[in-house]
């Protein structure tokens, strides 16, 4: 019998040390909030595991902001806005679009302090964090309302700060996301919604991932994939659970508050004709701004082979 349990802990300690070795090393990266909540959930659930990847998740103050970092391969995958995958792809054509995740309804806003209207905002100084969904909104509104780009003096400030660059009168509004619109109404006396996305523009969050990694690991990053499309399911099916693991997740936003906010979303992996337009509106935004060095390639952005792998159906956009 002693002989039989050594063997049985031998071969169990051979598995464990197959399975640890077999798992493959990635560093992904994105923002603090429950748009990116499929990278949350798959790490939270075990799911990168069970398709044998070791993920690392870097945060930073966006995930338009981590999306940089799939530049030179720094990291493997990012999650961020529409203008941060035209921009980063521009400079490297390694960062690709694998599926759109996330499609905002009610996620973003100009909200300002002791001001009552967008006309009373004109002269006034409005925080955005350049080259983020905040600015893709800013910008469409700016076109959508026959506004004069002149008559504000936009400043350069990261979500996280905006609040209390707001309490401090650094700034006399921002145009921002979720959760940093409920935030700033909660915590800073005589702030409103100036006006939010609905009419101006539908908006998503998207996989960006480097080519050259997908290359050379092919089956790792379809183990990705599958791992982002699971937790995604388990968003859509089971609200409650995923909201639990995007608030252990983040330690900062409890459970309720994941919950109301996820309402202002809806999860689900695909590549779509309104992908490719939210994309279009971008590229010409920057182009506006002198931002871009060339036109985009749409054949060598959008990378859709791995999702259309796992779900044909939701691979619908027109190479």
């Amino acid at each position: 019998m002693r002989i039989r349990g050594a063997l049985c802990l031998v071969v169990g300690l051979l598995a464990w040390s197959v399975l640890a070795w077999a798992q493959t090393k990635m560093t992904i990266a994105t923002g603090v909030d429950p748009v990116f909540s499929a990278y949350y959930v798959a790490q939270e659930e075990g799911l990168f595991k069970k398709h044998g990847l070791d993920v690392r998740i870097n945060t930073g103050p966006s995930g338009s902001a981590m999306v940089a970092f799939l530049v030179n391969g720094q990291i493997e995958s990012a999650f961020g806005s529409e203008i941060a995958g035209v921009a980063n792809h521009n400079l490297d054509p390694n960062v690709v679009v694998a599926a759109q995740a996330t499609r905002l309804v009610r996620w973003l806003a100009v909200v300002g302090r002791n001001i009552d209207n967008l006309d009373q905002l004109k002269g006034k100084k409005v925080g955005v964090a350049r080259g983020s969904g905040g600015e893709v909104f800013w910008l469409a509104m700016i076109d959508k309302l026959k506004l004069k780009p002149a008559d504000y003096t936009v400043v350069h400030v990261e979500a996280p700060e905006m609040v209390a660059a707001l309490e401090r009168g650094n700034i006399d509004a921002y145009a921002v996301w979720e959760p940093w619109v409920t935030r700033g109404l909660a915590a800073v006396k005589n702030t409103k919604i100036l006006k939010d996305q609905e009419g101006i523009l539908e908006q998503g969050v998207y996989i960006y991932m480097n080519r050259g990694w997908i290359t050379k690991h092919p089956a790792q990053a379809e183990g990705f994939m599958k791992a982002l499309v699971e937790a995604t399911d388990i968003i859509n099916k089971d609200r409650k659970r995923a909201a639990r693991d995007v608030s252990n997740f983040l330690k900062n936003l409890d459970q309720s508050m994941v919950e109301q906010l996820m309402t202002k979303l809806t999860f689900d992996m695909e590549l779509s004709p309104t992908t490719i337009d939210m994309f279009r509106l971008a590229e010409s935004q920057l182009k506006g701004q002198g931002k871009l060095a060339k036109p985009v390639d749409y054949n060598a952005f959008v990378y859709p082979e791995l999702l259309r792998k796992l779900q044909p159906a939701k691979v619908t956009y027109k190479p």
